[in-house]
């Protein structure tokens, strides 16, 4: 009789936890129950803000306004990705190499004057990366991809006036957004599929060159013809079920709880903005 003992947490550090996309995480909660064209709108006031006001006022109070949106979202930890630690020495050497640029403030530590703008530039470049990181996120975990697409057709309403193909584009993003997660099982499996296969020892390193080219060449070819079964599959599915106008079609409308979430942001947005320039008038 044998026994399977259980990951230990060598090894669950060591291959860590992957990035997992335009999954939506089980559960209910006000964030999931939003309308998408609401989330949508939030990102992309959120993102205008930062970047023509990329002050840390701003920044923390964006912060702030995600953090409790997670929270209130009920997020765990577990869904959260491991950070490699490339990563780590990436920004290490960013802060230093922004940290030798000076500027002001400046401290003096005995005879040696040292500036601290480009390092606090670069925290704050920093700060801004992952507000708006956690601000996709929070949009993929709680956001079903179905409904995209529909809220896109929506907001994009007005610009029907100009004679712009609004619905053909929530189509096309609807459709790629439902292929990318398949897409991705398909290139895992063949990944692992591919290196299970017994490949030949080289004996010198232009064969271990050619080697690799021939495997580049074999996984295009293979994912090409998964991409073209999956398309395939995909466009029968979709004439079963009524065509590709169904894609755009959902009458689901913004709510009660969509205008207050909108009102928050607006009003976080104004005071970071009217706080910001005080500060920066003095």
């Amino acid at each position: 009789m044998t026994t399977t003992s259980a990951p230990t947490k060598r090894e669950t550090r060591k291959h860590g936890r992957p990035v997992v996309l335009l999954v939506p995480i089980p559960g209910g909660s006000p964030i999931h129950d939003l309308w998408a064209g609401t989330k949508l709108l939030v990102v992309f006031g959120i993102s205008a803000l930062l970047a023509f006001y990329p002050g840390w006022v701003t920044i923390g109070l964006m912060a702030a306004l995600v953090v409790a949106a997670i929270r209130i979202a009920r997020i765990p930890r577990g869904a959260l990705p491991s950070i490699p630690r490339w990563l780590w020495i990436v920004l290490a050497i960013g802060g230093f190499t922004a940290a030798l640029a000076g500027g002001r403030p400046e401290i003096v530590i005995g005879s040696v004057e040292l500036g601290l703008g480009g390092f606090l530039n670069f925290l704050r470049i920093t700060a801004l990366t992952l507000v708006l990181l956690a601000l996709g996120g929070l949009v993929s975990y709680t956001t079903n991809v179905a409904e995209i697409g529909p809220a896109v057709a929506s907001l994009g309403r007005p610009l029907r006036l100009f004679r712009l193909p609004v619905d053909e584009w929530a189509v096309a993003l609807a459709l790629a957004l439902r292929a990318f997660p398949m897409l991705i099982d398909e290139f895992q499996v063949l990944y692992a599929a591919r290196r299970l296969r017994p490949k030949p020892t080289p004996r010198n390193r232009k064969e271990k060159r050619q080697q690799r080219r021939l495997e580049v060449i074999d996984l295009l070819a293979a994912t090409i013809t998964v991409t073209l079964r999956r398309a395939d599959e995909m466009g029968d599915a979709i004439t079963a079920r009524g065509g590709t106008g169904q894609l755009s079609a959902n009458p689901q409308r913004p709510k009660l709880a969509d205008w207050l979430t909108l009102a928050i942001t607006v009003v976080a947005g104004g005071a970071g903005i009217a706080i910001q320039t005080i500060i920066s008038a003095r």
